[in-house]
């Protein structure tokens, strides 16, 4: 995993989203808009993505859309938080596809003391009428930097799965 080949990854989903003229929108948290970042650094991204929000903090997701009794009821470190997400962004921006990402690297969280077991992270795609939900379990003692490349790696190989 390394970001030229990550980029590498990218760049195959935007021109194939070109391609099949398909929108895209995100919600990211944890990853912090790096995701938005590498879909961006291609030409012609303009016309496939639609915008993005970065939420990290919990009233950041319910402002745009994410239910406060999903965030209650499951834990905002959950599949079901991560597929609000996702809906919430596509349904914005009226995107055919939208992504929603959360979790946590393995530190504490004081907004969520009992939210999670460190090192999970759950992403969402909503594309055709289903919303997946997947969970990451991360490895321990890596940079942060390092689990949003590995992160970002992960929705774009299940990303390239589901439009190709």
């Amino acid at each position: 995993m390394d970001v030229e080949s990550i980029s590498k990854r990218y760049l195959e989903i935007v021109n194939k989203l070109i391609e099949k003229k398909l929108t895209v929108s995100l919600m990211e948290s944890c990853t912090g808009g790096l995701i938005a970042s590498f879909i961006t650094d291609n030409e012609g991204s303009s016309s496939i993505f639609k915008g993005s929000f970065v939420t990290y903090s919990n009233e950041a997701k319910i402002k745009q859309g994410v239910p406060s009794d999903v965030i209650e009821t499951y834990s905002v470190y959950s599949k079901e938080t991560a597929k609000a997400m996702a809906g919430a962004c596509k349904s914005t921006y009226s995107s055919d596809i939208g992504i929603g990402v959360t979790g946590t690297f393995g530190n504490t969280d004081p907004a969520n003391p009992d939210a999670s077991v460190p090192g999970q992270v759950y992403y969402a795609i909503d594309y055709e009428g289903q919303c997946q939900a997947f969970l990451a379990e991360l490895p321990i003692n890596r940079t942060r930097k390092d689990h949003k490349l590995l992160i970002a790696d992960m929705i774009a190989q299940k990303l390239k799965g589901l439009i190709y």
